[in-house]
């Protein structure tokens, strides 16, 4: 049910032929114990039948955006975040999936410590969505500093308070690892990422995408702390080991 201010969480979710995936994405989010909430799904024009399936799903508070060019995730998150209404925004990418009380728990969270920006864990699945029971732990809190060593920030379980934090503030660049860059720059004006440590998102891994390619992930990060963060080689070189130890631990 949508109140008569709007919804109270807004769900952004850039699409590129997500056909395989983009449903069960879609019901997890309707499966929610938490019912305020309008979806945002952005359309990157796509080539399959991703179109399809969201346009049967349009309803009152799940909404259907299509880009007239395809202009990639940063701008696809941009355009639902300016279409977004609610207080809260949270991101979920089209592959990936959520506990059913992902959105309670942690607005729950949220209101607790008054905070901004939160994150929560989240588990590894397959191609098919399934748990591998690898869980990714995470920390109580993380600024700018300790979030250049450890990217544990992973976009699908986001959320921000937008009475605490502008839309512009949460923008993300035309850059690779955008989402990395954004919560970096977030960070380093001074706010703090919240951390609930419970594992609330499927992080379904494919083949052939580009967070499967070690490579490279590794230049996306090396590019950000050079010319994104303008940190110096050594700093850099420093960073990168305990990112690099981090990236290896989440994975084994």
């Amino acid at each position: 049910m949508m109140n008569e201010n709007g919804p109270l969480i807004s769900i952004v979710v850039p699409v590129y032929n997500a056909v395989k995936c983009i449903e069960d994405t879609i019901q997890a989010i309707r499966s929610q114990t938490f019912s305020d909430w309008e979806l945002i799904m952005v359309d990157d024009c796509s080539t399959d039948d991703s179109i399809v399936i969201m346009k049967s799903y349009e309803s009152e508070n799940i909404k259907l955006i299509r880009l007239k060019e395809g202009s990639g995730a940063a701008f696809a998150r941009n355009a639902g975040i300016d279409a977004a209404r609610g207080r809260y925004i949270a991101f979920v990418d089209a592959d990936d999936l959520w506990s059913p009380d992902k959105l309670e728990r942690q607005l729950s969270f949220m209101k607790e410590h008054n905070c901004a920006f939160s994150f929560t864990g989240y588990e590894f699945a397959d191609e098919n969505g399934i748990g591998v029971q690898k869980i990714v732990r995470v920390p109580k809190n993380i600024g700018y500093k300790a979030a250049l060593k450890n990217t544990t920030i992973f976009t699908s379980t986001v959320m921000f308070d937008m009475t605490k934090i502008t839309k512009e503030e949460i923008y993300m660049p035309n850059v690779p690892s955008e989402d990395t860059a954004t919560w970096w720059r977030i960070l380093r004006s001074g706010y703090i990422a919240y951390g609930l440590d419970e594992a609330l998102t499927l992080y379904r891994r494919s083949m052939g995408t580009l967070s499967s390619n070690k490579v490279l992930a590794v230049k996306r990060v090396w590019n950000l702390y050079r010319n994104i963060e303008g940190l110096s080689v050594i700093r850099s070189v420093y960073c990168f080991c305990f990112y690099a130890v981090r990236a290896v631990i989440r994975r084994l």
